[in-house]
């Protein structure tokens, strides 16, 4: 299932479609019809081709497709699933500001897979990041992770945010 990959989403379905919407907003022209063929052939479960259309994109430097390689990693989607990957490719568009990446690596480091150890400051630190990019499942998991975390823990995260947050979001 995805959830048991990605925070708290509700079906590859539902994932496809909000990286479909925030792929037309974040994207034009070229790069947003390649998307939009690479998403039509994830749904069409043609996976081996979905990658193919994304890779060069990512390679590029497009956060959209980088993500969405990640999603692919992380549910071994035409792909052996690696979770190691899948944070990678995660991490690469996160640090480009995709809010759907960024509670990606958080989910990753409150549950501490393709890491060493869960990292609960880090995960809170990318779900707020997310939350600020606009993703709206972010609040949710920001106040779940928050649950189980120290005093100490949450003035690491705070601070995790303020570097982040100037680097990926100086307007706010």
């Amino acid at each position: 299932m995805i959830k048991d990959h990605l925070p708290r989403k509700t079906g590859l379905r539902n994932c496809m479609i909000g990286v479909l919407a925030m792929a037309g907003m974040a994207t034009s022209g070229a790069f947003a019809a390649d998307l939009f063929d690479g998403l039509t052939a994830m749904k069409a479960n043609k996976f081996e081709e979905a990658r193919e259309i994304f890779l060069p994109l990512a390679q590029g430097g497009n956060a959209d497709a980088e993500e969405l390689i990640g999603v692919m990693y992380a549910m071994g989607l035409g792909v052996e699933r690696d979770d190691e990957r899948a944070f990678d490719w995660y991490l690469r568009a996160s640090l480009k500001g995709h809010p759907g990446a960024q509670s990606g690596i958080g989910w990753y480091y409150e549950v501490g897979r393709g890491i060493p150890a869960p990292d609960l400051p880090r995960a809170f630190a990318w779900y707020t990041l997310s939350a600020i990019g606009g993703d709206p499942d972010a609040a949710i998991s920001m106040n779940e992770v928050v649950k189980k975390m120290t005093p100490g823990q949450i003035a690491k995260a705070e601070l995790l945010i303020e570097d982040y947050k100037d680097h990926l979001y100086p307007e706010y």
